[in-house]
């Protein structure tokens, strides 16, 4: 029986002594990741919300907990998710990605509301707030990720005044790394405060590519109603033009549907008959056309809001027409 005896001793010292090291083997930890956010082909005179968003997820790996074997089945961990303004700054109420001096301010949301009580942020960003959760595993080994949509916001309200950078898109950035932080506790029975526990870093951007864009809206060249053509008649109208600001644009006017940029004609749709008429952006001064035959385009610089360019119509003194209606439709085409 002696013999026995001493090996049931042995196998109980050697169980003692794997159940007391179990504690040293312990290797719980999370880490969090975020995904870039990236705003694509952003037109600044779109004056509308832009929305994009990204993937943020924690995963939390558990091991052994050492204490009393209930402990064993459930092991949690509190975590929160905290995130600074990012290298691009502030502009207003916004945090900013940056292209050379200028910004363009955005947002990261905790949901969809966009509300301001609901930016990312927590820790030293006032009135905002982390994203913070809980994990519990049933079993005392293994990793558990939750995964947050975030979501993201280019305000429209401030986009007319977002510069692309002149005769090219213009790249915009923010990045998030020491100012992106996770904190977490692993724990049993009442929930600790997870800013007491350890911290981690994760790092991502928030990209953006604005483009350069322009929008053109032309108004009537209507010279009324007139007599004998022994004198010029004249008539002015308004075309609108809105383009990114600081982006080179130059808009041509092409010869019409009866002639051509040097000598327009307006067609009465009865008789056949034709009136030359000229456009020009000032008074008297060059035929504003596609750059052919003398005529000339006219070039300007956007400002992210719309500008007035002024068309001037001139019907020279020439032999009076049969009466009726004389039309014509010329196209404008912007280049930027």
């Amino acid at each position: 029986m002696t013999p026995l005896v001493l090996s049931m001793r042995a196998a109980l010292i050697l169980f003692v002594l794997w159940w007391g090291c179990a504690g040293l083997a312990r290797a719980d930890n999370c880490s969090a990741t975020m995904t870039d956010v990236v705003f694509t082909n952003v037109s600044p005179i779109a004056a509308a919300n832009v929305d994009s968003s990204g993937t943020l997820k924690v995963t939390c790996n558990f091991s052994l907990l050492t204490g009393i074997p209930p402990q064993l089945l459930f092991p949690n961990v509190t975590y929160c998710v905290f995130l600074g303004v990012g290298s691009g700054g502030t502009t207003g109420a916004y945090r900013a990605m940056v292209s050379g001096a200028a910004k363009l301010p955005y947002n990261l949301y905790v949901d969809t509301t966009y509300a301001p009580t609901s930016v990312w942020g927590g820790g030293a960003m006032v009135n905002t707030m982390p994203v913070n959760g809980t994990m519990t595993t049933l079993i005392a080994l293994g990793g558990i990720t939750s995964t947050y949509t975030v979501s993201a916001r280019i305000p429209g309200s401030a986009l007319s005044a977002v510069a692309s950078g002149g005769a090219g898109d213009a790249a915009y950035l923010s990045a998030y790394s020491a100012d992106a932080t996770l904190s977490y506790v692993f724990y049993n029975g009442t929930k600790p405060s997870c800013t007491t526990g350890t911290t981690t870093t994760f790092s991502f951007q928030v990209r953006a590519n604005v483009i350069n864009d322009c929008v053109v809206n032309a108004g009537v060249l209507n010279f009324g109603p007139t007599r004998v053509l022994v004198q010029p008649v004249r008539t002015i109208a308004t075309l609108g033009v809105q383009c990114t600001s600081n982006a080179n644009f130059r808009i041509s006017l092409n010869g019409g549907l009866n002639g051509t940029a040097a000598a327009r004609r307006m067609k009465n749709a009865v008789t056949g008959e034709l009136i030359p008429y000229t456009i020009s952006d000032t008074l008297d001064g060059p035929v504003w056309g596609d750059g052919t035959n003398g005529t000339v385009p006219v070039a300007a610089v956007g400002t992210g809001v719309q500008q007035n360019l002024t068309l001037y119509g001139v019907v020279a003194p020439q032999k009076t027409p049969t009466p009726g209606d004389y039309k014509d439709t010329v196209t404008a085409t912007i280049y930027f």
